[in-house]
């Protein structure tokens, strides 16, 4: 073991005597520099002192006193209460089948049941056959623009079926 450790410390004292010096500073400033360092075990830089003494204040401090002020606490008002407003249902219209001679009933049937999420082939089939013997059905009541999409759709297929909006009449 005694033998491990001398080999080393020679390893060692042989390594350092042929390293070239640090960049730029010559082996008696580097020793210098070190004999240095242990008289100050502070550990950095020490911070700098002004040599003239400045007569400011930088900071001002007083003291106030307020009053605290109490609000007075207000009694609620009882809750008013919205009156109920009457809301009128939005106006409906019925949509006609108008009956046209030119017309197949297996396009018609399936047009009306693609387009009206509602209908049904048995319904579909009753409002074509009351349509084609009394010149007009009404296929269903609905809000204006509802009303109005169906009518569009409607006369969009291909081929052509014929329809017509009215408005339908409370008494």
């Amino acid at each position: 073991m005694a033998l491990r450790l001398l080999l080393c410390a020679i390893a060692l004292a042989s390594a350092t005597a042929f390293a070239p010096p640090a960049f730029g500073i010559s082996s008696r400033t580097s020793s210098s520099l070190l004999a240095r360092s242990g008289e100050d075990s502070g550990g950095g830089a020490a911070l700098a002192k002004p040599k003239v003494q400045i007569g400011q204040k930088t900071a001002l401090v007083t003291d106030t006193k307020q009053k605290v002020v109490e609000k007075k606490k207000v009694q609620p008002a009882e809750p008013t209460f919205r009156r109920d407003d009457d809301f009128e249902e939005a106006p409906m219209f019925k949509v006609m089948l108008l009956g046209d001679d030119e017309y197949d009933q297996v396009h018609v049937i399936e047009r009306m049941q693609a387009i009206i999420e509602e209908m049904d082939e048995n319904m579909a089939a009753s409002i074509f056959t009351q349509a084609q013997a009394g010149g007009k059905s009404m296929i269903g009541k609905f809000p204006y623009e509802r009303a109005e999409l169906y009518k569009e759709q409607l006369l969009r297929s291909d081929p052509l079926i014929y329809s017509d909006i009215e408005e339908d009449k409370k008494d």
